[in-house]
């Protein structure tokens, strides 16, 4: 446990250092399927006072098994994402600003180049705002389900991360390190896709053959990008 708190850990501290989050606004969590449990950052607890030893274990029915601090608010919401898709194996949530600012106009990102098409095979989602009673009730946890709803039955790790209507982006991975990568890339090409539209408002979205070589060329079984694992 001890290895897979660190990895979360490094993975937290990753998140000013790439301008993700402001404050405390963000987490990363990890999952170990075999034991049954998730290492999650403890809620509010500012980064540069956080060691690895802080990280808190929850159980999947998210009661606190190991840990002196309260786990993140948004520990529901990882809970129902690792519970729903056995690919998923690392989760990041941020406040980033490009990608936020697109969740908070309602706007799905769209795939307008190779960049995008590297990483997320088409736009990345927007989700549909949640009900005065879904936020009233089991807010995380609706917020879960929500992006659930919103991915459906598509692999997840071909869409691996969605915005949260007016709150903000939610990225994953096979593990907290790509999970990380995948929030890093999110919001450069939000980033991008706002930059796009305003030297092109008519921009049309990236052509299909160009979108499936990229995106096939560093996923899958044909995939050639990189060096041999």
């Amino acid at each position: 446990m001890w290895q897979l708190k660190q990895q979360v850990y490094e993975a937290n501290m990753a998140l000013p250092l790439h301008g993700l989050v402001t404050f405390t606004w963000g987490n990363v969590s990890a999952i170990d399927r075999d034991r049954g449990c998730i290492v999650i950052k403890p809620s509010g607890v500012a980064y540069e006072q956080m060691a690895a030893d802080d990280m808190v274990v929850v159980s999947l029915s998210g009661e606190v098994i190991e840990g002196r601090y309260r786990p993140s608010s948004d520990t529901a919401t990882h809970l129902a994402l690792y519970q729903r898709y056995s690919d998923i194996g690392g989760v990041v949530h941020t406040h980033s600003t490009h990608a936020t600012a697109w969740a908070q106009a309602g706007r799905s990102i769209p795939a307008l180049g190779t960049t995008h098409a590297d990483y997320f095979f088409g736009d990345i989602p927007c989700t549909r705002p949640l009900t005065s009673a879904e936020v009233a009730g089991e807010y995380e946890l609706n917020t879960g389900r929500v992006i659930i709803e919103t991915i459906g039955q598509a692999n997840p790790l071909h869409t691996p991360g969605v915005l949260v209507y007016q709150h903000g982006p939610f990225a994953w991975g096979e593990d907290a390190g790509q999970a990380l990568h995948n929030a890093v890339v999110m919001e450069e090409v939000a980033r991008m896709a706002w930059i796009t539209g305003e030297i092109n408002p008519k921009q049309k979205v990236i052509d299909d053959y160009l979108m499936n070589k990229h995106f096939h060329r560093k996923h899958g079984p044909g995939a050639y990008y990189g060096q041999p694992k």
